[in-house]
């Protein structure tokens, strides 16, 4: 079948060019004959525009240009003698006709071969192009809308593209338009229906087309396709609103533990301090009654008795403490914070001071270096440097000369991050998250007395200022403990009482 069309044009080519040199010479006859004539004229202008069938623009002028010559040789071999001013006339008036009509042809040739370029150049694109006329009849369909769309250009041109398309605006549809014929030109996006009756997004634009008075002929409209982008953007939206359904309710499942929480601490803050208080008087009597019966009976005891009566009053006291230092760490969480700026450097000297009332008979080095003005309550900073110090001073006793530093790290801008480290006792790393745990000790009591709630009671309160502390150490190399405070902004400085 290609052969055939092919062999068919080649045929057409020879043809055609034959038939129209026969027709000039058969015109170019009878002119001679009967004399140049306007309509004579008339066959050579259909001369004129068979060659444009099959002839480029040169060729066309070049059919014209014989045409002319043998309007003029007719002219030349019919003329008589006669002097008639029609003779004249009608010659120049084919050669016009000719002329004007080849003229005409050229310009529309190349007109055509223009908008093929233009309409060959718009198929190379996969964009969808199709222009539109103002009442939305669509004129040109590129082989971008057909591949996006599904519809050949012979389906698609001829109709309306809103019925063809079926397009939804975002906006409506009179606005859009309105936009377009204010400014030249609209976008935005939308969802079109293809052939086979499936959605699609198009990113479109359009730019109207003016006429010479400015008029609004047609409207040059290209698609992008961006259905897999809108897919993936309604995905996105549908999981972002599932997630935050989802952190909604673990939001409001946090908060419903986090209350939890803060009642059952209040319980136990409650509780401890409930037991603390009510063990404290029948202990008191034991205490009470244990050192008078050992006042009025010791010497009627024999050694083993007094004995276990020392043993009692001993653990009757460490049991004092435990609950003294129990309900200390109860306040803690129960105190109302008082807040100021709080130098700790004087702060740290006084501590330093009243221990030393207790540790004059012993070589204590005190290394105490710049320290910081922090924000928080000086009360219950003032527990804080006494746990740890009494600490350092506690495990150092097994020095000749102990030595025991306070000092201050770079830290962060907001926050202030200090040490105490001391040369004592130290501890294994292995059991660190054991330190701050209430009751927990890391040496036996025979070894070191305490009851294991000052670190604890640290912790607490070092949290409370939204700070952290924690422990580096090893065994009989001493030990150093940090802390985090917030510093004391300027405002707090100047407004806030410093100790």
């Amino acid at each position: 079948m290609i052969q055939q069309s092919r062999s068919r044009g080649k045929a057409a080519s020879i043809v055609l060019p034959v038939a129209t040199a026969a027709a000039a010479i058969a015109i170019f006859v009878v002119d001679t004959v009967t004399g140049v004539d306007v309509a004579v004229a008339g066959l050579y202008v259909v001369v004129v525009l068979m060659a444009a069938r099959f002839l480029r623009a040169r060729g066309v002028m070049l059919v014209a240009a014989v045409c002319v010559g043998l309007t003029a040789l007719s002219y030349i071999l019919s003329r008589s003698p006669s002097g008639n001013p029609a003779e004249i006339a009608n010659p120049l008036i084919c050669v016009v006709m000719i002329l004007l009509t080849a003229l005409l042809v050229v310009q529309a040739q190349r007109a055509t071969a223009a908008l093929q370029e233009q309409a060959s150049l718009l198929d190379q694109t996969h964009d969808a192009i199709f222009v539109r006329n103002m009442n939305d009849v669509i004129t040109y369909w590129n082989r971008g809308a057909k591949e996006l769309y599904g519809w050949k250009a012979e389906e698609a041109i001829g109709k309306n593209k809103q019925e063809l398309l079926k397009s939804v605006f975002p906006i409506p549809r009179d606005e859009a338009r309105g936009e377009l014929l204010r400014t030249g030109r609209w976008e935005g996006e939308l969802k079109s229906t293809r052939a086979d009756g499936t959605e699609v997004f198009v990113a479109t634009r359009w730019a109207v087309q003016r006429d010479s008075r400015a008029q609004p002929i047609e409207i040059l409209e290209t698609n992008n396709d961006i259905t897999d982008r809108k897919r993936r953007e309604d995905e996105i939206k549908r999981l972002n609103e599932e997630l935050a359904k989802r952190a909604e309710g673990l939001d409001r499942e946090l908060a419903k533990r986090a209350a939890e929480l803060e009642a059952t601490n209040k319980e136990l803050e409650s509780f401890a301090y409930s037991v603390s208080h009510d063990l404290r008087a029948p202990l008191r009597h034991t205490v009470g009654y244990a050192e008078l019966l050992q006042r009025q009976a010791s010497s009627s005891l024999d050694d083993k008795s007094r004995r276990y009566m020392e043993m009692i009053l001993e653990s009757s006291k460490r049991m004092g403490a435990l609950i003294d230092d129990l309900l200390g760490f109860s306040r803690i969480g129960r105190a109302e914070a008082n807040e100021s700026a709080v130098d700790l450097e004087p702060l740290v000297r006084e501590v330093v001071a009243e221990l030393g009332q207790d540790t004059k008979d012993r070589e204590i080095v005190w290394k105490i270096g710049p320290l910081p003005v922090c924000y928080g309550d000086s009360s219950m900073l003032k527990v804080v440097f006494v746990n740890l110090l009494s600490n350092a001073v506690k495990f150092t006793r097994i020095r000749t000369q102990a030595e025991i530093e306070i000092g201050c790290t770079e830290g962060r801008q907001d926050q202030a991050e200090l040490f105490v480290r001391d040369n004592g006792a130290g501890f294994d790393m292995r059991y660190v998250d054991k330190l701050f745990g209430v009751f927990q000790r890391l040496h036996l009591a025979e070894e070191f007395e305490g009851t294991g709630i000052g670190l604890a009671t640290v912790q607490r309160i070092i949290h409370r200022h939204g700070g952290e502390i924690r422990a580096e150490g090893a065994v009989d190399r001493g030990a150093t403990l940090y802390f985090s405070l917030p510093r004391a902004r300027v405002q707090e400085r100047v407004g806030g009482n410093t100790q």
